[in-house]
């Protein structure tokens, strides 16, 4: 039993930091534009599909990942510039419809280029799973882990120690005083979308060896990216990765414990739960405004 909850605890924290990730994501979009950009999931899957293709084309893995995380990238600089800017006057509702549509022609596009098949990537180590108290832990799992502490390290060091990163923080807090301070608003929400989406490829990169990928991948992420960062806390980037987390080891241990066909259930139950009793999520805080 004990090697069992064991297998739980690691399948939930390392899907669950894949979560975290696409939570991230939602959280670096909607803190510039406050809008919930619900393409992000196909971003992870532009990225893990190119890096499947270019595997199969004969580039090595770290290359192919590299090309991976740039489409993704190249993917949310379209998207600012082709879609939300454009209609940046528009109502927040109306700007997330926009993305919703850009999920659907990224998934049409990634149709015609790719298949519809499901595809896997080697794992990017050639090691023999770890054996832990009769638990087995794939190799995949700790670079899954790994990346994501890197890749939150390097966020946290970017947004407070450079100047780009700062503004994005800046435009989080107040659009209009960052303007008025000589800003170029719209610049920093391009690099913001540029930055979610990169990330967003890369957990859908890191995840491939794990997960299966296919060209509709992107609509469950989406959907579970989107509930992290409100479990954690809408706009709270520590609240993402904690609410990405807590949802993947809940969706492991409900699967595991009582029936893997009501896992998403079990984890959307515990956001409902969640939410009824503190609508801010875990680590957001209520808004007060003075009037």
């Amino acid at each position: 039993m004990t090697a069992d909850l064991l297998q739980y605890a690691s399948s939930g924290v390392t899907i669950g930091a894949v979560y975290a990730l696409v939570a991230l994501g939602f959280t670096l979009i909607y803190n510039s534009t406050h809008v919930a950009n619900f393409a992000q999931g196909d971003f992870a899957m532009l990225g893990a599909m190119t890096t499947v293709f270019a595997v199969a084309g004969g580039l090595p893995t770290f290359p192919a990942a590299i090309l991976g995380t740039m489409v993704a990238g190249v993917a949310g600089l379209l998207l600012y510039r082709l879609a939300i800017d454009p209609a940046r006057s528009s109502p927040v509702l109306g700007l997330i419809v926009l993305t919703i549509g850009a999920s659907i022609f990224a998934k049409g596009v990634a149709q015609l280029v790719f298949d519809k098949r499901f595809h896997s990537l080697p794992s990017w180590f050639d090691a023999r799973p770890i054996e832990l108290f009769g638990a087995t832990i794939q190799t995949q799992s700790l670079v899954v882990l790994a990346g994501t502490i890197v890749i939150v390290a390097a966020l946290a060091t970017f947004t407070t120690r450079t100047l780009l990163g700062k503004g994005i923080l800046a435009v989080s807090q107040n659009s209009l005083a960052a303007t008025l301070m000589g800003m170029n608003v719209r610049s920093v929400v391009t690099l913001a979308f540029v930055v979610s989406a990169a990330i967003g490829g890369l957990a859908g990169i890191m995840a491939a060896p794990i997960t299966l990928t296919s060209y509709d991948a992107g609509t469950i992420l989406s959907l579970k990216g989107f509930a992290a960062a409100m479990l954690g806390g809408m706009g709270n980037p520590v609240g993402a990765v904690a609410g990405g987390i807590v949802l993947g080891v809940v969706e492991a241990f409900g699967g595991g414990l009582i029936s893997s066909g009501y896992k998403d259930a079990f984890a959307f139950l515990i956001i409902l739960i969640v939410l009824a009793a503190r609508p801010q999520g875990l680590f957001g805080s209520v808004a007060r405004e003075r009037v």
